[in-house]
């Protein structure tokens, strides 16, 4: 007598083919539109060796000093594109792409916060966007922002803090968005994070292209990998920024409470316009120091 009848045995093939159709069906859909999206949202700057692996560096207008937008966390340099081409109008804006993020490759190292500062100079360089800086950060890049102004002080002139994390905030992010992140390689992979739109509604409010290559990046799972990567490592790079002294002779202007969501960006358009007047009055005082 056999130990699994045949009626059971094509129940249980039935209801493995349920679960498994979806998943192939979903994950096939995922390739596809990835594969589309590559032809469709091209890097709008360069890409630049900084030893070992390429950075994404997207810099527009002419003039000093140049303001260098670091990006908050999951985010990329599309994140600023109601904010860039104001600033461009004015001075040099240059927005990049942390290492794993957006059209920058991860490198073969594992993440470090403080390897941030390094890899930003090296980029910097590379691109030949020179000095002074106005360093801008938002969220978890408000952070990255500070460690380079302490790390790298004679560039930098300013730094323009947009809702920095800082120590007292509880539980930022919350454990439901790092739950989000750090499920959201796999739930890309099988299509189910595109199909529902949890992280690309994010996108909403920017012009396009920049709306729709966020959305994209909010779909792939090495963006989503690398930015699961920052998440966890979230408390130690504010800690770090946090102990981390800032020479006197940068300005340090802050904009907003640090209370929000850290998925958030700068889609509002009211936000956008209050970080730009706040800039713009960082710039203009950074150049009658002069």
């Amino acid at each position: 007598m056999p130990l699994v009848s045949p009626r059971f045995r094509r129940a249980l093939l039935a209801a493995a083919a349920v679960v498994i159709f979806p998943i192939l069906a979903g994950a096939t859909y995922q390739g596809v539109a990835t594969a589309l999206e590559r032809r469709q949202f091209p890097h709008p700057g360069q890409l630049v060796d900084v030893g070992g692996h390429q950075l994404h560096i997207h810099c527009t207008g002419e003039g000093t000093p140049a303001v260098v937008l670091e990006a908050p966390a999951t985010g990329m340099s599309s994140v600023w594109s109601l904010v860039q081409p104001a600033l461009g109008k004015t001075t040099r804006t240059c927005s990049y792409d942390r290492a794993g993020l957006g059209w920058s490759e991860a490198g073969d190292r594992p993440f470090d916060p403080s390897a941030v500062s390094d890899q930003l100079h090296a980029l910097l360089g590379g691109a030949r966007a020179e000095g002074p800086y106005v360093l801008v950060g938002q969220g978890l890049g408000a952070a990255f922002a500070t460690l380079y102004a302490a790390r790298y002080e004679s560039e930098v002139r300013a730094l323009v803090l947009i809702d920095a994390p800082t120590l007292e905030t509880p539980d930022t992010p919350p454990q439901t968005t790092r739950q989000l992140v750090q499920a959201a390689p796999w739930l890309a992979r099988t299509g189910i994070l595109r199909a529902t739109r949890l992280l690309s509604q994010h996108a909403a409010g920017l012009p396009e292209p920049s709306a729709g290559a966020l959305r994209a990046f909010l779909n792939r799972p090495d963006h989503l990998t690398r930015a699961a990567v920052e998440l966890s490592r979230w408390e130690d790079t504010v800690a770090l920024a946090a102990g981390t002294p800032v020479a006197d002779h940068v300005r340090i202007v802050r904009v907003g409470d640090g209370g929000r969501e850290r998925l958030g960006f700068l889609t509002d358009s009211a936000a956008a316009e209050a970080a730009i007047a706040a800039i713009r009055d960082t710039i203009a005082a950074v150049r009658d120091d002069r």
